[in-house]
């Protein structure tokens, strides 16, 4: 299969070929865990709406924005070598909120072919990695610290601070490396077919991600009640005044959301059954990205040492150099 897709002055080839055995492999694998499990699928997809065209071997190049993405399957894994440039227009960076400059990566992601599914929510901090080689990653190391002890993660998609967020969802780390907080349109738009599941990346734990662009699954997470716990609470940003997030939970902070299963379609890792495998689904509201993952995976590495994955801190830690909670951020400057 060869494909060329003329995106104004770009050329974007794909190239690859399909996997039809490898698809059957993993629908009886998911399957066959979800059953042991007792995991009922929020609504079963049909065949013909879901399109798998990247589910082989396959190449990215794109002129334009100098995307360079290769995808191998061997000895059941998927391996993804990539520079994790994107493939579409980004926002301008450095910018007022985000000092970064987005820069080429050398990335290998190692994923397994078949998922074992296992049930059990499990946290992961970088759920996967788009068709296109650029991370997701959901969560931020920016916190808001309470003179009474407590400490509240802070959203990359809310309105109360300015992170530097592009129309992408994304901003950049301070090795410059790109990654998406939300779904990119502009991404789903270079993936996406005449159906409604456009299929986007690969999760940490080899299973597919999604999202729907008629939003025909809806998460199961929603604001608590009350006010936060903490007084004298504040976020610090490397350059600028102290934010006041306020005392009342609004889902500007990570902790303000809860699960409740009766809520919506989604489990509380953001997945379900389609076409009869477990796969996990982008949506527009809160968790936006999995934040936890119910197949095996690797333990992550994070920190610069990581296997190509990029150092966690999104640049945007407290101004005393001390970088993000974890201490995982850049030296101070």
């Amino acid at each position: 299969m060869f494909i060329a897709l003329a995106l104004g002055a770009a050329l974007f080839t794909v190239s690859g070929c399909s996997s039809a055995s490898v698809d059957e492999d993993v629908s009886a694998a998911t399957a066959d865990a979800a059953d042991q499990a007792g995991l009922e699928p929020a609504e079963e997809i049909e065949s013909a709406t879901v399109a798998q065209t990247y589910l082989g071997d396959y190449e990215l190049a794109d002129q334009q924005y100098q995307t360079q993405t290769t995808v191998r399957l061997e000895n059941n894994q998927r391996i993804m070598t990539t520079n994790a440039l994107p493939n579409h227009e980004t926002g301008a960076f450095p910018n007022a909120s985000n000092p970064n400059t987005i820069s080429a990566q050398d990335v290998t992601w190692t994923l397994p072919l078949v998922p074992k599914f296992v049930g059990q929510a499990q946290e992961v901090y970088e759920t996967g990695v788009s068709l296109n080689g650029v991370k997701f990653e959901p969560g931020t190391d920016e916190r808001v610290t309470c003179d009474s002890g407590e400490v509240h993660p802070i959203e990359g998609l809310q309105t109360v601070a300015d992170l530097g967020m592009d129309l992408n969802n994304a901003h950049v780390q301070p090795n410059g490396a790109y990654h998406y907080h939300g779904i990119s349109s502009l991404m789903v738009e270079v993936f996406s077919s005449d159906v409604d599941l456009v299929h986007v990346g690969f999760a940490r734990d080899g299973h597919l991600l999604y999202y729907s662009k008629t939003g025909q699954y809806s998460p199961s997470y929603k604001v608590g009640s009350g006010n936060r716990t903490g007084s004298g609470c504040l976020y610090t940003p490397r350059q600028g005044n102290a934010v006041d997030f306020g005392a009342v939970k609004d889902g500007a902070l990570t902790d303000d959301w809860e699960y409740d299963a009766s809520y919506g379609d989604l489990d509380e890792c953001n997945g379900t059954i389609i076409d009869g495998t477990y796969a996990y689904v982008i949506t527009n509201e809160f968790p936006y990205i999995s934040r936890c993952l119910m197949g095996e995976f690797e333990a992550e590495v994070r920190g610069p040492s990581g296997a190509g994955q990029g150092p966690p801190s999104d640049g945007q830690g407290p101004p005393d150099g001390k970088g993000p909670p974890d201490g995982q951020g850049p030296p101070p400057q």
